[in-house]
C-alpha cells in the first residue's frame, strides 16, 4: 500500500513538474555568454538567392536592404565582386561596403506580397544570374494571428485541472480496489 502511494506521489510530482517547466538551458558552448537577450519585435524580412557558384542572402529594415554574397560551395564571402539587383522588376543601386557585404537602398518600402528577386553577380571571370523571391507579410496581420486570447489560456488550465482530478480518481479507485483484495483475504 505504502509502495502504490510512494510510486502515485512520485508519478504527480512528476507531472507537475514536467507542467511547470518553461525554460530551457543551453549546453556547453551554446549559452553565447553575457550576450544581451533580443526578446521584442519580429525578424527583418529575408531574401535567398542561390547559383550553383554564389549564394545571396538579403536583409530588408524599411528602405535598407543588407546584402551577403557567399560562394555556394563553401560559404566564403566573394572577394572584389560586382552585384546588379532586381526586386519586382525595378534595379536597385547596390554599394559594396566590405568584402561579400553590400548595401542598397529602395526609393520606397517594399509592399506586403511575394516580389521577384534577380541578382547578377561578377566576380573577376565568374558571373551569374541568382533568382529568389521576397515574402513579405502584413505585420499588423501577422501579429493578429499569433494574438492568444485569455479563453486560450482557461481552456489549458482546466483541462490540466481536469487530468489531475482524473489521475486522483484513478488513484482513489485503484487503491480502493486493492484495500478490498487484501482485507477479502481473511
Amino acid at each position: 500500500m505504502n509502495r502504490f502511494r510512494n510510486r502515485l506521489i512520485t508519478l504527480m510530482g512528476a507531472v507537475g513538474l514536467a507542467l511547470s517547466v518553461t525554460t530551457a538551458w543551453a549546453g556547453e558552448g551554446h549559452d553565447h555568454g553575457d550576450a544581451p537577450v533580443t526578446t521584442g519585435g519580429p525578424a527583418l524580412p529575408r531574401f535567398t538567392a542561390v547559383s550553383e557558384l554564389f549564394e545571396l542572402v538579403g536583409v530588408v529594415n524599411g528602405k535598407q536592404i543588407t546584402l551577403y554574397l557567399d560562394r555556394f560551395g563553401d560559404g566564403s564571402p566573394v572577394k572584389d565582386a560586382k552585384l546588379e539587383l532586381e526586386l519586382g522588376g525595378v534595379k536597385v543601386p547596390v554599394e559594396s561596403h566590405a568584402e561579400g557585404e553590400f548595401e542598397a537602398t529602395l526609393t520606397q518600402e517594399l509592399k506586403p506580397g511575394v516580389v521577384a528577386v534577380a541578382a547578377t553577380v561578377m566576380a573577376g571571370e565568374e558571373s551569374d544570374l541568382l533568382a529568389g523571391e521576397l515574402d513579405l507579410h502584413d505585420e499588423a496581420a501577422v501579429t493578429e494571428a499569433h494574438r492568444h486570447d485569455w479563453k486560450e489560456y482557461l481552456a489549458w488550465g482546466v483541462a490540466g485541472f481536469a487530468g489531475l482530478v482524473l489521475l486522483a480518481a484513478i488513484a482513489r479507485r485503484v487503491r480502493a480496489s486493492r484495500n478490498n483484495v487484501i482485507g477479502g483475504a481473511a
